[in-house]
Parts: C-alpha cells; sequence; structure tokens
C-alpha cells in the first residue's frame, strides 16, 4: 500500500511540474511562484532517489525546462540550469562539497565570482568574425528557437564585436525590462483593454516571441551578459577575466557583479542584496555563486543538469499561492472604501501574509476576483500585498463576484462617487469613526506631529468613549482622560501628556502633513510651508497660485483649495491656534543656511548616514533633496553600489560626491 501511495505521488509530481513547466516557458503566464515551484521539484527529486525503482528517463528531474514549442537552433553546447539554494547554510554546505571535490586541504581558499541573479529569460547570442548571426532562446537546453530579428531591437546587445575577437563565439545572457517600463507597458495595456503581465519576467519572455518587430522595440528590452558556451581560439583563466573581455567587446554587464576571495564574501554579498535589491531598476530573484577559476570549473564539471561549479542562492520569493478566504472593505482617513481581501496564511517575502489590497472595486472587477479563489500575491519592498492575477484553473463552481457596499461597512453612512468618472467609492458621512481615527493616527504619526504613545489601541478606546471627537480634541485631553483607560498607568499617562504637549513646536510642515490633506505628502508640505510662511495664508489662495509653487501641480492644488474652503476647516484651525500650536513656518532644526536653494539628490548606500539622517542634514542647513535627477540638481551624493542616476548625473555633467565629500559640505 506505501508503495503504491508513492507512486501515485510520484506520478501526480511529474504532471504538475510538466503543467507548470508550460504555464511558464510556452505560455508566459504562471500559476505558481518559483519558491513553490521548487518544492515540487526538490520533492520529486527526493521520492525518486528514495524509490529508484519509479524512475523515469522522462521525469522532469531529468530534463531542462522549456521555453518553446517552436525549437529551430541547436546550440554549441548545452545551456544547463542551476541548482539553488534558499540559506546561509545551503551556501555553506556547497562550498564544503566544492571544496571536497577539488581535493582542497580546509586552509586552501577557493575564489568566486557572484553576480545578481536576473529575473529575465535566457537568450543565447552566436557571433561569427564579430558580427551577431544568431540569436535564441534557452529552449530545451540543446535547441532554442530562433529570435535573432527581436534580439536585434535590444539596444544593450552588440550587433558588431570591438576589439580582438574570436572566429566564432557563442555568449549566454538574460534579457529583462525595467520596472519602470514594465509598469508603463501594463498600464498602456490596461487602457487598450488588454490583459497585463504577472512579472516583468513574463514580458520580456512574451516579448521575445512577438512577430511584430516594431512592438518588441517598444517594449524597451534590455541584456546583461553573464557567460559563454562556447568559444575558438581563445581562452580564459577565469570568470573574472572573461568578463572583463567581454566587456571590451562592447557588451552590457550587470555592474553589480563581484570577485570574492572567501565564502564569507560571498555570503555578505547575498546578504547585502537580499535586504538591498528593491533599490534597483530591475527584478532580480537571488545570487549566482560561481567559482571563480575555469581550471577548478573544469575539474569540478558537469551533472546531466547542473554545473557542479555554481549555484544560484535564492532570495525568498516576493510572489506566492494561495486562497481568498474573504472580501470585505476598509474605510480610510479620507473616506475611501478600499476591498481588502483576507488570505489563507501564505509565507511571501520572508513574512506571512494574511491579506491583500484590492486597490477598488474596479479592480476586482479587472481581476475578476471572488472569494474561495486561488490567486497569485505579490509582495515586493515594503508596500502592502497586491493579487496578481486570479488562477482561474483552480475556480470551483461560479461564485458570486464582490458588490460594491451600498452603505459604510463602518458608520451605515451613504457611499457615493465624488466625481462618476473616479474609480473611487467614499463614505460622506464626515463623523464616521473610522475616518476619524485613521486621521488621528495619521496626525500623531512619526512623520507628522510624532507623538509618541497615541497608537491604534487608545486611539480606538478614545474614540469609541467619545473622549476624541476630532484631531483639536488631543490638546484638550487631561491625564484623568488617560488614568480611565485600560492597561494606562502614570508613567504612561504623563509620557503621552508631554508628547502632547511637545507636538505644539513641530511647525508648519509637519503640521500641514498632519492634517491629512489628499494627495499631500510629506514633500509637498515642507514646500507649501517654506512657501506662504503661516497657516492662515492658505484660506486665501487658489489653484492658480498654488500651481506657481514647484512640485504642486493642479490635483494637488484643487485638493488644498478645497480642504481649505471648507468652513470646518477654518474651525478646526482656530481651536489648533487657541491650543497653543505653531502654526508658522520655523524649521527648529536650522543652525544656518549656508546651503539655502541647494538641491541634493542621493543614490547608492551610504556607510555613516541612513538615507533619513542624510536628508535631515540637508534640510538643516537649508538645502532640499529630491527623488528625481535634472539638470537643477547641485549635488549628486553617490553611495555604494549606486544606481543608474550615477551614470545620468555623469552625462548631465552634474557634481558628484562620495560620502566623506558630502559631510564635509555639512560640516562647513
Amino acid at each position: 500500500m506505501a508503495s503504491s501511495s508513492i507512486k501515485k505521488e510520484i506520478i501526480s509530481l511529474r504532471e504538475q511540474i510538466i503543467h507548470h513547466n508550460r504555464c511558464y516557458y510556452e505560455l508566459n503566464d504562471p500559476e505558481i511562484s518559483d519558491k513553490e515551484y521548487d518544492s515540487l521539484l526538490i520533492r520529486l527529486k527526493e521520492l525518486e532517489t528514495k524509490y529508484p525503482e519509479f524512475f523515469a528517463p522522462t521525469s522532469p528531474t531529468n530534463l531542462i525546462g522549456r521555453d518553446s514549442a517552436n525549437l529551430s537552433v541547436k546550440h554549441k553546447q548545452p545551456v544547463l540550469s542551476l541548482d539553488n539554494s534558499y540559506s546561509i547554510d545551503d551556501l555553506r554546505r556547497w562550498q564544503s562539497k566544492t571544496q571536497r571535490l577539488l581535493k582542497l586541504k580546509s586552509d586552501q581558499m577557493i575564489e568566486y565570482f557572484v553576480e545578481l541573479k536576473i529575473d529575465g529569460v535566457s537568450v543565447v547570442l552566436s557571433y561569427e568574425k564579430g558580427k551577431l548571426t544568431v540569436g535564441a532562446t534557452r529552449g530545451d537546453g540543446t535547441i532554442g528557437e530562433n529570435v535573432t530579428a527581436n534580439v536585434l531591437t535590444i539596444k544593450t546587445v552588440p550587433k558588431i564585436l570591438t576589439g580582438t575577437v574570436s572566429r566564432k563565439i557563442e555568449f549566454r545572457g538574460e534579457v529583462y525590462i525595467d520596472k519602470a517600463d514594465f509598469e508603463k507597458m501594463n498600464k498602456e495595456r490596461l487602457q487598450r483593454g488588454q490583459s497585463i503581465f504577472a512579472n516583468p519576467r513574463n514580458a520580456a519572455s512574451g516579448s521575445l516571441k512577438l512577430l511584430d518587430i516594431e512592438e518588441v522595440r517598444k517594449r524597451k528590452l534590455k541584456c546583461f551578459i553573464h557567460s559563454f558556451g562556447f568559444i575558438e581560439d581563445t581562452t580564459f583563466s577565469s570568470q573574472k577575466e572573461f568578463l572583463e573581455k567581454a566587456k571590451k567587446m562592447g557588451f552590457s554587464l550587470n555592474p553589480h557583479s563581484k570577485y570574492c576571495s572567501d565564502i564569507e564574501e560571498v555570503i555578505a554579498f547575498c546578504q547585502y542584496w537580499q535586504s538591498g535589491r528593491d533599490l534597483l531598476e530591475y527584478d532580480v530573484d537571488g545570487v549566482v555563486v560561481k567559482v571563480n577559476s575555469f581550471s577548478y570549473q573544469h575539474r569540478l564539471g558537469l551533472t546531466a543538469k547542473s554545473p557542479r561549479w555554481a549555484i544560484a542562492y535564492k532570495f525568498p520569493a516576493q510572489q506566492a499561492t494561495t486562497r481568498i478566504s474573504a472580501i470585505r472593505s476598509s474605510v480610510g482617513r479620507t473616506g475611501i472604501i478600499t476591498p481588502v481581501a483576507d488570505l489563507v496564511p501564505v509565507e511571501c517575502g520572508g513574512v506571512v501574509i494574511s491579506k491583500a489590497t484590492l486597490h477598488n472595486f474596479e479592480e476586482i472587477k479587472r481581476l475578476d476576483v471572488r472569494v474561495d479563489d486561488t490567486v497569485l500575491i505579490e509582495r515586493a519592498g515594503e508596500v502592502i500585498p497586491k493579487i496578481v492575477k486570479v488562477i482561474l484553473t483552480k475556480r470551483k463552481g461560479n461564485p458570486n463576484p464582490a458588490l460594491i457596499p451600498e452603505v459604510c461597512p463602518v458608520c451605515q453612512g451613504v457611499v457615493a462617487k465624488e466625481k462618476e468618472a473616479e474609480v473611487y467609492y467614499y463614505c460622506i458621512n464626515p463623523n464616521c469613526p473610522a475616518q476619524l481615527k485613521r486621521s488621528l493616527l495619521h496626525f500623531a504619526s512619526r512623520a507628522a506631529m510624532d507623538i509618541e504613545g497615541l497608537g491604534t489601541v487608545l486611539v480606538d478606546e478614545l474614540v469609541n468613549r467619545k473622549s476624541l471627537k476630532s484631531l483639536v480634541d488631543i490638546y484638550r485631553l487631561s491625564r484623568r482622560d488617560l488614568l480611565n483607560l485600560p492597561l494606562v498607568k502614570d508613567k504612561k499617562a504623563d509620557n503621552l501628556m508631554l508628547a502632547i504637549k511637545k507636538s505644539k513646536t513641530q511647525g508648519l510642515a509637519r503640521f500641514i502633513y498632519g492634517l491629512g490633506i489628499r494627495h499631500v505628502g510629506e514633500k509637498a508640505a515642507r514646500t507649501l510651508a517654506a512657501s506662504y510662511q503661516d497657516i492662515w495664508q492658505f484660506f486665501d489662495l487658489d489653484v492658480e497660485r498654488l500651481k506657481q509653487v514647484d512640485d504642486i501641480g493642479g490635483v494637488i492644488a484643487q485638493s488644498i483649495v478645497k480642504f481649505f474652503s471648507s468652513p470646518k476647516t477654518q474651525e478646526m484651525i482656530e481651536g489648533f491656534k487657541g491650543a497653543g500650536l505653531v502654526l508658522s513656518y520655523s524649521n527648529p532644526n536650522l543652525k544656518d543656511s549656508s546651503l539655502s536653494g541647494k538641491i541634493f539628490i542621493f543614490t547608492g548606500k551610504l556607510d555613516e548616514f541612513s538615507r533619513d539622517q542624510a536628508r535631515n542634514a540637508v534640510l538643516n542647513k537649508g538645502g532640499q533633496w529630491v527623488n528625481a535627477l535634472s539638470k537643477n540638481v547641485d549635488f549628486v551624493v553617490v553611495g555604494r553600489d549606486p544606481g543608474s542616476k550615477y551614470k545620468k548625473a555623469i552625462d548631465l555633467g552634474l557634481r558628484i560626491v562620495n560620502e566623506s565629500e558630502f559631510r564635509k559640505i555639512i560640516d562647513e
């Protein structure tokens, strides 16, 4: 019975993996995350190793995934896949095994070369006498699809190599799409009523196989070279030497690749980029670790599927599949009603996810998402997870779609759109408790009035007890009000009263941000405070005057005018004035204005400063910082591993300073 059960599981795993190979490689429409696919493959390998009687030569564990059914280009050398590791311990075990296979002593260090694992699609580029002759996909590892015409549209792939080149050479690389270009592409597809791509990798893969060359050109594909499969009349001693030569030939290489003298440097590199990958302009899903010496590589050799001299260290997956258990509505501080999906908890991006935003009801309609659906979710950076797509093949029956609520889920007030063309629905009851609670939390947040201790639990209690009916009521709280709350003792009450008192002098910029005016973020609040100096000036402004202020566009201007035209706003500001708040512009930390009017931008990781510390140092000297590079920037502060802003800054001829020079500037 046990043997029969194992055989059934093996057959089921093979069928699932074959199905997902087709979705991933041929349809460019994956139904599960890479981590979940790897888990299926690992389980199948374990069972086939433990029960060799069920071995099958056609098992997916013995084959390289296909990326097309239209294969026509035979590779001169097989394009193998990499073994994966998911932890530092895995890397150390691989290093120990590599050392044993090379028969090295424990004190003989292996040198490595590490490269970011671009989440794109593999490409094989063949050159003869320095001229690009064929561009092909990986295919089944032996034969790929001819995509030469589309490869020729990629600006980072040289058509003619420079310098001394071999008569024949076959390069391997990764074709990808930048995050910004991907977002723009999906936005345009939505506007045209087309389905969107789940991620940049699928967009790149689909683009390589399009028949419309002009459409391929619009998608701005890029390519990094990482290795070669065949080379005639030339030898290299190491991966480092090969890449240096490839760069001289005209290829684009990943700027973050690095030579490492031992495994500890490799581990540090992996850990750094695991936390820093969201700073990159393209998706990466790990680090490729290679033994640097080609002599060692030849000695280590290959398995049927993978080189023994390389391994991929995989980052925690930023996508995962799970099931929707419920769809409910959440009310924000501006009254916007946002649908939220409750999920069966699943690990994604290194944390357990139990809910995801659905943004608005138009998004629910576009995704056709329903309760009990299996969905692909994504968590990138620190943003709230979102649902990328519904796995329709797993939908059972015909569940009812989520309905737009007729009344506010919190106060049962009227729900309506502000404008018919808008996608958002609002609770239009200004006294809605949910709006008040979120407004209070925003006002008390660190970036606004920084009232430490006034958190979710206290706000809920104070609003429910009617002790807080407005933002101004924060400054009417007494020590007795706080001591009447459960879990609030003398010290906590004293600390909160002190924080409330301190917040009165936070200044105009923080105050404007804390008011929660729609579309007005921290930067816009600082700009407005510096421009108008006093809160009462805002009651006399119109849209045209506001639009003359740098970085204040029409949407922000209209929102500000609408907010300050309300009699309730004037009544509220009078209340704040009576409570003793500073409502005029001042920067209590401003030591001097030696950098007044000077604009800074930062790229790369700083060692002595956090990004916030660096920005505050600029603000405290009267300067400004921006996120977008332009010719108006006075200083480009460059840290370790800078992004593309560094190269653009050089092209624009801007003044570039390192961290040491930056410190001198702010210390002067």
